[in-house]
Order: structure tokens, then sequence, then C-alpha cells
């Protein structure tokens, strides 16, 4: 039998089950008196296995060897205590026969400390009284040691009935291993298993073990670069070479790793890559678990720091410690998928009757430019092959693309061993560069692409700006995925969007795409935007400088480099104006087209700005955003084309108005009653779809203080507004409010009547970027904001004893800033307040606003992960700009307090 803890050195340091054996021995036939023992045995083997841990913590299986050791040797402990202490059988039948058998992870022999303890009771026949009453003792002893316990009683006829239906035990039995009680017992099983179940079975269980990775891989974001990876489960993690193992076991019935050598499955140099990716994966994994008390498989933020600091990672210049780490991660991962595309590589020649082929989109012809072809395939025909012409690095996925082909994964794997080909003559070649523009500018599929020769090397050896963001970590809350990751999938979407595939969704995109000149503009800057990142200072500034010196070599004319720079250096302006201004005030228009001055620029921004927030990850792009773009697009492009005058504006209004009396079908005199009511500002901010409600609503208001709200599932927010009696201090009670029900204020639109009434349009989301729906959650909202408005509840008493505490967050460092601007806008002082997101934040600034004695106009909220940044629109009481140097400075200072946390709002409301 294979010994599967020869790694573990000292084993009787974790626990000697002889001496246990002999306290066991000595103590009285009773459960709770083992436990005892077993307890204190238990405790000392962990304390062993965390000294290991602490003193080599990068021995990852060695560490997971150890886990599984210990448990083990306490599983025969406890089984000997029940069947020979408790329940002796002195004369026991042919069916009283237990074999005690581990499976899942703890079947091969390596756990995490807080990893499920999964045993298959194995019987010959149907369960006896004896045998129950052993697995009972045994599951209950376990329990009481606080042993996490997943367990099955079978007989072997039910192993082999269950594993022919279920490919989930079909795999448990195959990792399954004999542990302690009747070995030909098991042994028998293992027979009966591989005969009636394996057996005729290779290729179906290879296809649902691919099949069921590519739907874990799908459910976990398909990506082996997201910032926050599960270490288990997620794409390039441990799951990943379960998967080779288990695959190859199956087929070859080899019983560990080394052997798929000597099977042809793996050469030696790509198993020595399987254990040392194994080996840190279970370093991490474990790390993990001691860190977080649980069983956590999340590399969150929180987490990440200090397992950089246990495993010895160090600062260097230009990237911290934790970024070195996940840099690290992250190429591992993109390993395992290497190592994946080889080990199905190596099973199809091997075993060729039941090969798992790819899909290929068409038949190909035997040769392609010097290159060979196979099942769909390009494939190189020697091994000097780009060392003769290195330019065919490059020609090789030009290829793919061009003709809808794959790469054979020894293609890839020879691509990458000779990206050193790749030097300055190379990069210069005009051949060269035109096949990579080929690629960049498909428009088929060039993320795809483009990900191939990324994970090959080729893409950051050819584009060495490109090769400094590779596997880099962009370390906060709001970006999902690493910089290349979130540039190619950027690049993905826009082709998506120039095919019409996205119509629907990016409706001005999907038509002003086809209106630009430069289809390679917008595709290199697209490219290009976040180049720069991790360089020490504003990455689009730097970027803008890469641009200019990169877009030549791409073939790029003089005025389309001046374009791709200018777009990579104001490649954030368009998001900013959008979430951070009121586009409602003429001035913000008036500077935004001042930086973008023509159309085709104006296209260009629009079109970049989708795809970078759409590429961040899940849940960035919302359907609010997506209007404030649209507003902001629309608004700038008639500025542009009717010049610097504000007759569109007026043009504007009197549509609305008109829209607004159809709608509504009021008589003319109570229609300009209530137009007459509100400034031209309300019917510039406003869509058609809130007049109406606001009209509605107030026609129909009873009570002093009206609450109207509306779920908007195509939004993701709920929108609601308050019709109330204006007075200094109402927005930030409302605020209060919201924040008590546990909601956040994304976006509010604050108007005053001619007659004194307030009209706040708010758009709310829940801390997960969801609508609120419930009908008990509205309905608290509603009576909570009424409450608040009305000065019925004490605010910040109520806010500081509710648990508002943010540990994700807690991990980063946003340094608070405020900046008060006056010439923003004509009539109003603008404040920008940039601070560490955290509940009752907004509350807090508001309050600080009002005690100034300042009102608010118009509030804008964006939240960029962990970072908040929130803009008032505000003037005095008299509805003038603050210009008063000392009393602008005293509101800097008090609002900076709250921003660091230094202070919050105290007086109750």
């Amino acid at each position: 039998m294979i010994d599967r803890f020869h790694r573990v050195t000292e084993r009787r340091a974790i626990i000697d089950r002889r001496e246990v054996s002999e306290a066991l021995a000595a103590v009285p036939a009773d459960r709770a008196a083992a436990v005892d023992v077993l307890r204190v045995a238990l405790a000392g083997g962990r304390a062993e296995l965390k000294r290991r841990l602490e003193a080599a913590p990068y021995k990852g299986l060695e560490l997971a060897n150890g886990q599984a050791f210990l448990t083990d040797q306490l599983v025969r402990l406890v089984f000997d205590f029940a069947a020979q202490r408790l329940y002796p059988a002195s004369n026991p039948s042919a069916a009283e026969r237990i074999a005690v058998c581990a499976v899942g992870g703890y079947g091969r022999a390596e756990m995490a400390p807080f990893s499920d303890v999964d045993i298959l009771f194995l019987t010959p026949q149907k369960s006896t009284g004896w045998i129950e009453q052993v697995v009972e003792t045994m599951l209950y002893t376990l329990w009481d040691l606080g042993l996490k316990v997943g367990h099955a009683t079978r007989s072997i006829a039910d192993v082999v009935r269950l594993s022919r239906e279920d490919v989930t035990i079909r795999t448990a039995m195959l990792e399954a291993r004999y542990v302690w009680g009747d070995e030909a017992l098991y042994d028998e099983a293992n027979a009966r298993f591989l005969k009636e179940v394996v057996s005729g079975t290779e290729r179906d269980f290879t296809q649902a073990k691919l099949a069921e990775r590519d739907a874990r891989h799908t459910r976990m974001g398909d990506s082996r670069y997201v910032v926050e990876p599960n270490i288990k489960e997620g794409k390039g993690g441990l799951r990943d070479l379960h998967t080779l193992f288990w695959i190859g076991k199956y087929v070859f019935r080899v019983e560990r790793a080394a052997d798929l050598v000597d099977k042809g499955l793996l050469t030696p140099r790509e198993y020595r890559q399987f254990n040392k990716a194994e080996n840190f994966l279970w370093a991490v994994r474990i790390n993990l678990h001691d860190i977080a008390k649980r069983g956590e498989e999340r590399l969150t933020f929180d987490m990440q720091r200090e397992l950089a600091a246990r495993l010895h990672y160090q600062d260097r210049a230009g990237m911290s410690a934790v970024e070195r780490f996940m840099r690290h991660y992250f190429l591992i991962a993109r390993q395992v998928g290497d190592l994946t595309g080889l080990f199905l590589s190596h099973l199809e020649e091997t075993y060729a009757e039941s090969r798992i082929r790819l899909p290929s989109m068409r038949r190909a012809p035997r040769t392609l430019n010097g290159f060979t072809v196979q099942r769909g395939r390009i494939c190189v025909p020697t091994d000097d092959f780009f060392a003769k012409d290195p330019v065919r690095l490059i020609e090789m996925f030009a290829l793919a693309e061009k003709h809808a082909l794959e790469i054979h994964p020894q293609a890839m794997r020879q691509a990458g061993r000779d990206t050193k080909l790749i030097d300055a003559r190379i990069r210069r070649d005009p051949r060269a560069n035109a096949l990579f523009m080929d690629v960049l500018t498909s428009r088929r599929a060039p993320d795809t692409v483009l990900r191939w020769m990324n994970e090959a090397g080729v893409f950051g050896r050819f584009v060495p700006d490109f090769g400094r963001v590779v596997a880099r970590m962009q370390y906060d809350m709001y970006h999902h995925y690493t910089v290349d990751e979130h540039t190619i999938r950027a690049i993905g979407l826009l082709a998506r969007i120039e095919n019409g595939e996205l119509t629907a969704e990016h409706p001005t995109s999907a038509v002003i795409i086809h209106q630009i000149t430069s289809r390679r503009v917008i595709y290199v800057a697209v490219l290009l935007h976040d180049i720069a990142k991790g360089r020490g200072g504003d990455h689009s500034v730097l970027g803008a400088d890469v641009a200019l010196a990169l877009c030549p070599r791409l073939g790029l004319t003089p005025a389309e480099t001046e374009t791709v720079s200018w777009l990579v250096r104001y490649h954030l302006l368009m998001s900013e104006t959008a979430t951070r201004r009121d586009l409602s005030d003429f001035k913000t228009i008036q500077d935004y087209v001042g930086v973008v001055q023509d159309v085709e620029r104006l296209r260009l921004l629009m079109i970049l700005t989708v795809v970078d927030i759409r590429a961040v990850g899940p849940g960035r792009w919302t359907e609010w955003k997506a209007q404030l773009l649209r507003d902001l697009y629309l608004a700038a492009e008639e500025m542009l084309r009717l010049g610097h005058q504000q007759r569109g504006r007026v043009e504007r209004i009197a549509a609305k108005k008109d829209e607004l009396k159809a709608a509504l079908g009021w008589s003319d005199r109570v229609f300009n009653a209530h137009t007459k009511r509100f400034f031209d500002s309300y019917w510039v901010a406003e869509p058609a779809g809130s007049l109406i409600a606001n009209a509605r609503q107030i026609a129909d208001a009873k009570d002093e203080i009206s609450v109207a709200m509306t779920c908007d599932d195509a939004l993701g927010a709920t929108q609601v507004s308050v019709y109330a009696p204006d007075h200094p201090g109402l927005f930030y009670r409302i605020a209060g409010g919201i924040t008590l029900c546990g909601a956040n204020i994304v976006d509010a639109r604050i108007h005053t009547t001619r007659d004194g009434m307030a009209v706040d349009n708010l758009v709310v989301q829940t801390p997960s970027g969801r609508a609120l729906e419930e009908a008990h959650a509205l309905d608290r909202l509603k009576a909570t904001i009424i409450e608040a408005a009305s000065g019925q509840l004490k605010l910040a008493e109520r806010l500081a004893a509710r648990p508002l505490s943010r540990h994700r967050a807690d991990v980063f460092k946003v340094e608070p800033n405020v900046l008060v601007d006056n010439k923003a806008s004509n009539r109003y002082t603008v404040v920008e307040v940039h601070a560490l997101d955290r509940p009752a934040l907004l509350y807090g600034l508001t309050r600080i606003l009002f005690d100034s004695r300042l009102s608010i106009s118009s509030a804008h909220i964006a939240t960029y992960g962990e970072r908040a940044v929130d803009v008032f629109y505000v003037t005095d009481l008299t509805g003038d700009k603050i210009e008063n140097a000392q009393r602008l400075r005293t509101i800097t200072r008090k609002l900076l307090a709250v921003a660091s946390g230094e202070t919050e709002a105290r007086t109750a409301a």
C-alpha cells in the first residue's frame, strides 16, 4: 500500500497512537471518558501542526498531509475504543464487519485545519445492530471532539449502484482510502468498483468532469484573474488540479500524481510544475484557514495582507508585498491552466480512441504558412520553427484569429519557451506590428486570441509596457480583475458593441461606434488606457506618454497617435463628470465640452468609458450610470452642434413640459399652476418619468410629508421622492433615516419650489447595489424617512447605537480629502469629499453642511469599492456662493474631520 504520509516527518510528535491507546485502556469503558483523553491528544496534535505551520508556512503539502495523519490516528483510536471496549463482538458474523474509509480531500490525505472529515463506513451487506452501534458511537465521539464529519454507511452493492448513478459519488469512491477496520472488505469493494463501475466508462467520466469543471468556472466568474479568488473552486485553483488527477486515475488507474509521468500524461517537467503549484496553493489554503479560524476558501482583501506577511513576501520598488504575493498567485493559476491544456493534449494522443476534442469552427487545411493544422488546432512543425523567424510568434496568433482555429497546447508551450526571441528588432518589425494590429482590431473575438497570447507570455514580451501590468493586482474593492484581464475584457466588449451584440444594452455606443473615423484609434486606446498603472504616478498622464511612444510603432498616423494619447489622458473624465457633477448645470457641460472640443473625441470617449466601466467587474455597470453617461453625451453633443448657447436648454424645457401635460391630462389652469412653482433647474435635471411621478405625488399629497417609492429593476435601484416643507437640514435628516434602514443614497437631486416646498428625488440601493423590493423593507423605509424628516428621530443616537463595521474596507487606506470649487458652477459652490466609505458617512457630511448654515441644491454620491466620493452643490442661506476664505477653511476642516473618521456629527436631530 502506498504511504500517503511520506512527507510527514516525526509523526509521533503530532500524535503517538500507542501512547494514546494506553491512556484509553486505563479509563473506564465510557465514551465521555474516552473523549477527555482524545481531546487532549487532538489539542496536542494541533499545537504541533501549528508550530510546524509557523516554522515553515510554505510547506503546503507536508502540512496538508500532517492534518490528515492526525485525523487518521484519531479515527483509528475511536474505532478501536467503540468496537473493542464499548461494543466488543465476541463471535462476529460475516455480516458484522466494517471498513472505515476516508473520502474526498481526506481520502487524498490532504486537509486544511478546518476541512470536513468525510468518512465512508463500508459494510458487506445491510447494516446490523452492532454496526449501527459502532458507527453511531464513532460519530458522536468525533462530533464531541469538534470535528465536522460528513459520513455515509453503505454496503458494497450500494457503492456499486450509487456510483453508477451519480458521478459525484463515483468521484468520492475514486478517492476512497482505507483507514481502519476490515481491510479485505475495502479491497473487495475497490475491486468491484474498478470492474463494475470504472471499466468501460472512462470517456463518459472524463467528459462529465470537464463539463463539471466548465460549469464551476462559469459559476466562479470564469476567470483566473479575479482579485479576490476562490483558492479551492476558482479557475486555476486546487479543484482544477484535482480534476486532472481524477481523470488520470480513472483512465489509467494511477495512485499518485507522480504516476501520470509514467503514463505519458505529464512530462517530468510538467509534473514538477504540477507539484509546485499544488504545494503553493495548499500553503495558501492552510494559512488562510488558520488566519480565518474557519473553513474560508476566498482570498479576500482583509486576508491577503496577512498571508503575504506570513509567506515572507517583501515590499519591492513599485510593488508592495501583498501585490507581489497576489501576482505570484495569478502566475501559479495561469500555470495550472497551462498544465490543464497540456494534460488534455497528452490524453488525446495517448488515449486516442476516447479523446476529448475541443470544438473548432470549421475544417482547416493541413498546412498554413508553414504551421501544421491538426484537428482544428495550429501546431508547430519543428523545435526551431520560431527561432528561424521569431515574427512567427505573432503570426501564429494572427492565423488563429483569421481562420478561427485553436492553438495546440504544445505550440503554446513552445511559444512560451521562445518568447525571449522577441527583442527590440522584432518589436520594430512592420510585419509583426501589422499582425498584432490584425489581432487587436479583429471583428470577431479579439479578446480570446489576446488572452491566449497573454497566457503564452508573447503579449507582454511584444508590448513590454503591457508586460508590466500582467497579473498586476488592483488592490481595491472596486476592481474585480487584474489590470491585464480588465484590459482584455474591455477589448472584447468593444468588439461585441461593434458587432451589434450589445445594442440593447448600449444603444448610443452601438450607433456612434460606426460613426467614428478610425477603428484603430478606439481599439488602441482601450488597450492602453490602464497601461501605466502601478508606476507610482497618475496612470492617465503616464499612459498618455506611453501612447505617444508606442502608437507610431503600431503603424498609427501622427493624428491617430495624438488622439489615442488624448483618450488615455482623459479616459476618466466622462465617468467622473457624469457621476460627480450636476448635469443640469450649464457650466458642467460647458467645462466638459471645453476639454473634449470636438464630436469625434466625444464619441470615442463615450465608447471608451462604457467598456472601461463594464470591464471592471460584475455589478459595476448599472442602468443608472448608463443614463448619466447618455445624458452627458447628448448635452455635450448638443452644445458642440449649437455652440455655447442655451437655446437648446429652452427648447428642451418646453418639450418636457409638453410631454408632461400630455401624460397628465390636466386642465390648463391646474397644469400651469403646477409648472410655475418650479425653477428652470428642475425641468433640466429631471427625466420625463420623474416629472410625471412628482406631479402625481404632489397632486395626491394629503400629509405634510409625502414619500413615494418606485422600484426600477432596469435601473437596479429604488427611486424615492420626498415632498415636504423645505427647511434647513431636511436632506441630512432624510439621509440619516435612509442609513438607519441599511440603504445607500447613490444620487440625489434636491429642488425647492417658489412657494417653499422641497422636492427631493433620490436614487437608493441596498449595500449590494440592488433595488429595495420587499414590501416590508419599503414600508419601513417610508416610515423612517417621514419620522426623520419631521424631526421625530434622534438620528445621531440611533446611528451611534447601530453596528456599522466594515471589516473588508478596514484594510484599505483612503486619504481623506475635501475640494472646494467655486469655478465649476456659475450659481453654486461645489464641495467634493473623498473618504473611506462607511455607513452614515453621508449623514455626517450633510449634518456638517447644515451646521455650517449651507443649503444643498444637489448631491452626487459615488462609491468605488472602498472609496466614497460625495459631491454637493451648495449655497449660503441667501442663495449665494460661499466666497469668504475663512469660512471655506472652517467648512473644509470640519468636513475633513468627518471624512477621516475623527469626528461624527453627534448632535441629536
